[in-house]
């Protein structure tokens, strides 16, 4: 973002002196691009997180070391002393400016909830669900991720609920409930999306998306994955159409800065290893492995000029692909001849298409450059 700024005066500059903006809309957009840098998640925010949540650490460590030294009355006291600490100091840091460490003492008193409900379950020999106590915990986050508006909140909230729906699927939670587990996961994200929108945390949103490609994946592996892995891919390929089709419209509703496709194609792609998985060693699985292969390049040829990370994915994809291709028809179906043979094809075919795309997006950046 900071490199983003640099470049935004740069270009403002050029545009004031061309005449196309006047000197008042050009301090506007110089000034709107860095609040919204002063805003942004960046590494000086993760290093004051870590930080907060290391002293967090050290602090709760301390109290649970030496928990039957204190008096019973004591031990609630530190505990919630901590937690409004934490939410008031955020909220006082905030209001002088100090925003990383505001919301580094928000995370404290969040994560100093969930240690003081195991703490004071453990003091009164409460026994039980510990699904719900971890969903209680994700709730009040996202209550005062709500309140406070606060982006880094939302994103733990987010984090919760995925380690609620892990322990929950591998059994290492306790509960006390008939509730699928599944379904409720659901309900739990649209809410957590919807708080993203009041919160401004787009980090949160590419967190459920990737959340919910996972979940997607455990319903594959815990019953049809072909069924399952099929309607997968027919989802995130006309998601991709959409996104490439209407950005703007798309990018409106979402709000991931233009980034859809580039889940719609980890979807797809995870969908396809499912299929080409429960396909191996049969003769459908080549059909497979050739309709991924025609997605990456699809997906190169439509969003590469547009994204990097899509283009890395991609060229990624594409070599993971003919490893798998490799490794399943070794031997079977196409013997080692006939593989490299395949494999030189395809190869030839992506690299004349990778020359043209970037022949063509570096055409584009010197004309934008000469303007």
């Amino acid at each position: 973002m900071a490199r983003y700024v640099v470049r935004l005066r740069q270009d403002v500059e050029r545009w004031t002196k061309a005449g196309l903006i006047d000197r008042s809309t050009a301090a506007k957009l110089v000034a709107d691009a860095e609040r919204r840098d002063r805003n942004s998640f960046g590494s000086g925010t993760v290093l004051a997180m870590m930080a907060a949540l290391l002293l967090g650490a050290a602090i709760l460590i301390f109290v649970a070391a030496n928990w039957e030294a204190f008096p019973r009355l004591l031990r609630v006291a530190v505990l919630f002393a901590l937690i409004i600490g934490g939410y008031v100091g955020g909220a006082v840091l905030k209001s002088r400016d100090h925003d990383a460490f505001g919301e580094a003492a928000w995370i404290v008193a969040a994560a100093a909830f969930g240690a003081s409900m195991a703490l004071i379950g453990q003091m009164y020999h409460m026994s039980g669900d510990e699904s719900a106590a971890m969903l209680t915990w994700c709730a009040a986050t996202a209550v005062a991720a709500l309140v406070l508006r606060s982006g880094p909140l939302t994103v733990a909230a987010v984090g919760i609920a995925d380690a609620w729906l892990a322990g929950s699927l591998l059994g290492g939670l306790r509960t006390l409930s008939n509730l699928e587990t599944p379904l409720l996961f659901l309900p739990i994200a649209a809410a957590l999306f919807a708080i993203s929108y009041w919160t401004r945390s787009q980090a949160a949103r590419h967190l459920i998306l990737l959340s919910l490609v996972a979940y997607v994946t455990w319903l594959a592996a815990d019953g049809d994955a072909f069924e399952v892995g099929f309607l997968m891919a027919c989802v995130s390929a006309g998601i991709f159409a959409v996104a490439h089709i209407a950005p703007r419209e798309t990018d409106n509703i979402v709000r991931i800065n233009g980034r859809l496709p580039l889940h719609a194609l980890v979807a797809f792609l995870v969908a396809m290893a499912l299929i080409q998985v429960e396909l191996e060693g049969g003769p459908g699985f080549i059909i497979a492995a050739a309709v991924t292969l025609a997605g990456i390049v699809a997906a190169l040829l439509l969003q590469g000029p547009q994204s990097r990370g899509l283009r890395g994915l991609a060229y990624l994809a594409f070599a993971i692909e003919l490893c798998l291709i490799y490794g399943i028809t070794m031997g079977t179906m196409l013997g080692t001849a006939g593989f490299f043979l395949f494999a030189a094809v395809l190869l030839g075919i992506l690299a004349a298409l990778i020359i043209r795309l970037e022949g063509r997006m570096g055409r584009s950046q010197a004309e934008r450059s000469g303007a």
